[in-house]
């Protein structure tokens, strides 16, 4: 029984350390990454470690909904043009890999969207909308969400979250039925 109790009062930390990351996310901002998306001929993900992993579930949702989403590095990686365009995600914003690509993409003309926590970071110069998840990362900022979790973790879980939350989102604006979405899914079962 005392496992079951730890586990609930876990849960219930998580829970509410994801509602509040994702509730102090600006929603108008939010539209403006949901309408760089819906015209971009394909969408490109970089990132590291637990980071990358969270892109890559997003990656792979936004595929479903019929979002040409290719994440940087893979084997089938088409060339970038100006009609593109890379989400970076990066906590910090100070991550040496994502932001290499960051500025080669912009050299390539394409539109740079950074999901982050951390305002001031190295990826500034090239971002055209920065897109802030406002929780606990290695600048330790005084309007930070603090968090229990171990290091990170708050963002990457957001980050994932949010991937689904504007899933959500696009698929209500462009008034998708769900049922017609399974031919975008892996067949291959």
């Amino acid at each position: 029984m005392q496992n079951l109790n730890l586990y609930l009062d876990k849960c219930n930390i998580v829970l509410d350390e994801c509602t509040r990351a994702l509730q102090a996310v600006d929603p108008v901002i939010v539209s403006e990454y949901i309408h760089l998306l819906r015209n971009a001929e394909k969408v490109y993900f970089v990132g590291v470690g637990r980071v990358l992993l969270s892109l890559k579930a997003i990656c792979k949702r936004y595929a479903h909904i019929g979002i040409n989403s290719i994440v940087v590095g893979d084997i089938t990686e088409p060339a970038m043009t100006e009609r593109d365009v890379l989400i970076v995600g990066s906590g910090s914003g100070n991550t040496l890999f994502p932001i290499a690509i960051a500025k080669k993409a912009k050299q390539l003309g394409a539109t740079i969207i950074h999901i982050g926590s951390n305002p001031e970071n190295s990826i500034t110069e090239c971002t055209d909308l920065f897109v802030r998840i406002p929780v606990a990362s290695k600048s330790k900022r005084v309007d930070e969400i603090n968090s229990l979790q171990p290091m990170t973790t708050l963002f990457e879980q957001s980050l994932l979250l949010f991937g689904d939350i504007t899933t959500m989102m696009i698929l209500e604006e462009e008034k998708h039925v769900i049922e017609d979405l399974w031919q975008y899914h892996a067949n291959l079962e």
